[in-house]
C-alpha cells in the first residue's frame, strides 16, 4: 500500500511516499527561509509559501519514490494543530488530489505524527510507552496505551520549549530558528554560569515563560556587555534550565506510569545535549530512551503518512468538508 503524506502545519512544506507501515520511499521537506529576518514564523508569509511550493514538493516526492500519482492508494494530511492558513493549503491540496484520483484521504493530528516518527525509526517499539513531544509549538507528555489510544498526561502551560529557545535566542542576538543557534553557542559554555529558574509546576506539566522572563531581567540588570563577554555561558545556562525541566518531568512520568520505554520527538529532540542527558538519566532508572533520526524529528510528511496508514488500511475516510484545527488534542 502506498500512502502520500502531506504536512503544512507551520513553515515546512513536506510530502512523502510511504510503502505500507514503515517503508519510506521519499521524504521531501522544503523549509521556508523568509521568516529568519523576523525572528519567528509570520503566518501570512507561511501560507503564501505553502501555496507556491506544494505542487513542486509533491511532484518531487512522487518522483523520488519512483511511482506515479495513479499508483497511490491513499493520502494522509495534517489537519491540525498548527497555523490555520498553512494547514488549509495542504488540506485543500489533499482533498483535490483525492477527488481527482478517486482515492481516500484522512486527516492526521500533527502530534500523532510525532509519536509515529519514533515508531518509524524503530518499528519494534512495544506499547505501552511514554512519548515526549517537544518542538517550537508543542511540549506534551503522552501515554501511549496502543497506537490510536492516547492520554495526554502533561503539557506546557504557556510557551513551548522550542518557542522559548527562539525567544531567548532573539534576546541573545542570535538568529532564527533559535534552538540550533543556542546549541552551537553553548558548546563551550559553562552551564552553571547563571542560575536561571526551573518552574515548579504540579504534576507533569511544563512552564517556560518564567524562564524566558528571567533571562530578560538578567540581561537588563547586567547590561549588554554581558552578552558579548559571556554569550556561550549564557546560552549553556539557559539550555541547561530547559533540559532539566524536560528530563525531570518526563522521567518522573515514566516512572509513575511504570513504562520501560520513553520516546522523544519533535524539533527540540534534535538537541544533542538533551539526547545525551535523557539517555543517561533514563538508563539509571532502567528506562530505554528512543530518539528518531534528526530528519524525522523536525516536521516532515513521512510521520504523517505513517500515522495515516493504519487509518486508511482499516477503511477510515475523512469527509470533504474536513476543517483545519488551530488547536487539537490527542
Amino acid at each position: 500500500m502506498l500512502t502520500l503524506g502531506i504536512e503544512t502545519s507551520c513553515d515546512e512544506t513536506a510530502a512523502s511516499v510511504l510503502e505500507d507501515a514503515t517503508g519510506i520511499r521519499s521524504n521531501i521537506v522544503s523549509s521556508q527561509l523568509v521568516h529568519s529576518k523576523f525572528g519567528g514564523v509570520v503566518p501570512e508569509l507561511a501560507s503564501r509559501d505553502h501555496m507556491r511550493l506544494i505542487v513542486s514538493v509533491v511532484r518531487e516526492a512522487v518522483s523520488v519514490a519512483s511511482v506515479q500519482l495513479p499508483d497511490l492508494d491513499g493520502i494522509a494530511v495534517t489537519c491540525g494543530p498548527g497555523l490555520v492558513g498553512s494547514i488549509i493549503v495542504g488540506l485543500c491540496f489533499a482533498k483535490a488530489l483525492s477527488y481527482a484520483l478517486d482515492i481516500p484521504f484522512v486527516g492526521v493530528n500533527h502530534l500523532e505524527g510525532h509519536i509515529y516518527s519514533a515508531m518509524l525509526a524503530d518499528p519494534c517499539i512495544q506499547p505501552p510507552f511514554l512519548g515526549l513531544i517537544v518542538s517550537g509549538g508543542h511540549t506534551d507528555l503522552v501515554y501511549v496505551r496502543r497506537p490510536g489510544d492516547y492520554e495526554t498526561v502533561g503539557s506546557t502551560l504557556d510557551d513551548a520549549a522550542g518557542e522559548a529557545f527562539d525567544k531567548v535566542a532573539k534576546l541573545y542576538g542570535l538568529s532564527y530558528p533559535g534552538g540550533p543557534e543556542i546549541e552551537r553557542a553553548s558548546s563551550d559554555g559553562q552551564s552553571d554560569f547563571a542560575r536561571f529558574p526551573r518552574a515548579s509546576v504540579d504534576g507533569y506539566d511544563f512552564s517556560f515563560s518564567g524562564l524566558k522572563t528571567a533571562v530578560l531581567y538578567y540581561l537588563r540588570e547586567k547590561g549588554e556587555s554581558v552578552k558579548e563577554e559571556h554569550l556561550h555561558d549564557l546560552a549553556s545556562s539557559f539550555q541547561q534550565a530547559v533540559i532539566d525541566s524536560l528530563v525531570g518531568k518526563a522521567l518522573k512520568a515514566a516512572c509513575d506510569y511504570g513504562v520501560k520505554t520513553l520516546t522523544v520527538s519533535g524539533g527540540v529532540a534534535s538537541n544533542s545535549v538533551l539526547r545525551e542527558r535523557m539517555t543517561v538519566d533514563a538508563r539509571q532508572r532502567d528506562i530505554q530512551t528512543l530518539f528518531p533520526p534528526i530528519h524525522l524529528c523536525t516536521d516532515n510528511a513521512a510521520m504523517i503518512a505513517a500515522a495515516g496508514y493504519p487509518k486508511l488500511k482499516s477503511g477510515q475516510r475523512s469527509p470533504m468538508d474536513l476543517k483545519p484545527f488551530a488547536r487539537m488534542h490527542l
